[in-house]
């Protein structure tokens, strides 16, 4: 690798894989910028709804797109959106806008402008194939469609929860039912976005050419982001 090109550490995987928090993590260790490439994309649906835009002006959007991130809060038209940004259904609008070709070309140039000194770890869908094809490794986290729903729902059933203000066992019983009302249709949310993902003419998500194959299906997330780190520092090493 040239001494004139800057690092990148490439992770794709499907949604709820782990690859955000080990991406989090690697990029601490090496002291890398992070690029949360689906906040983008989430954004831009965020954006486009509050606009009440359709798909034909999406591109202008995107390109127009007032976006700043500061830490892990995401500022949309100088205002916090992190919480519309990350809610479920901006995200299952983000995944079909993501099947747009035009609106990924025009999200191509801004996502490698986060490629500064000293060096950059990015997460996506297409970080590898399309968007830092030269990275100096590629890793493509993956788990069961299981164990990622299962994650999501705890996720969102913790979320949910959290705002109640239930102490002791009934909070540990009204978490373990809302987990158990949002598995369900977790599960079916997952599966409709990997074939999105998956099926799209654009940038489909799939695992590039040369990258490292990480199933974090038994692993915790320590776990997969030290394999991670082991990969990455034994890349980063000169020759």
């Amino acid at each position: 690798m040239s001494g004139t090109v800057l690092p990148v550490i490439a992770i794709d995987g499907p949604s709820a894989s782990g690859k955000g928090t080990i991406a989090r993590v690697v990029a601490d260790h090496f002291g890398f910028h992070y690029l949360d490439s689906g906040a983008i994309y989430r954004a831009l649906a965020l954006a486009a709804r509050r606009a009440g835009t359709d798909d034909t002006d999406l591109v202008h959007v995107a390109r127009n797109l007032d976006l700043r991130f500061s830490g892990e809060a995401v500022l949309l038209d100088g205002e916090d959106a992190t919480d519309e940004v990350r809610s479920e259904d901006v995200g299952n609008l983000a995944s079909r806008i993501a099947t747009i070709a035009a609106v990924r070309e025009a999200l191509l140039a801004r996502q490698r402008a986060f490629r500064i000194a000293p060096g950059l770890v990015a997460d996506g869908r297409d970080m590898a194939s399309v968007v830092f094809p030269d990275a100096v490794i590629k890793v493509f986290v993956a788990a069961s469609v299981a164990e990622r729903a299962r994650r999501r729902a705890w996720q969102l059933a913790r979320a949910a929860e959290s705002a109640k203000g239930l102490m002791g066992k009934e909070k540990d019983d009204n978490i373990a039912a809302l987990f158990e009302s949002f598995l369900g249709p977790v599960t079916a949310d997952l599966e409709a976005r990997d074939r999105r993902d998956s099926e799209r003419a654009a940038a489909p998500l799939r695992m590039a050419e040369g990258a490292r194959y990480l199933d974090t299906t038994n692993l915790n997330a320590a776990q997969a982001a030290a394999t991670v780190i082991d990969w990455a520092g034994a890349a980063l090493r000169p020759a």
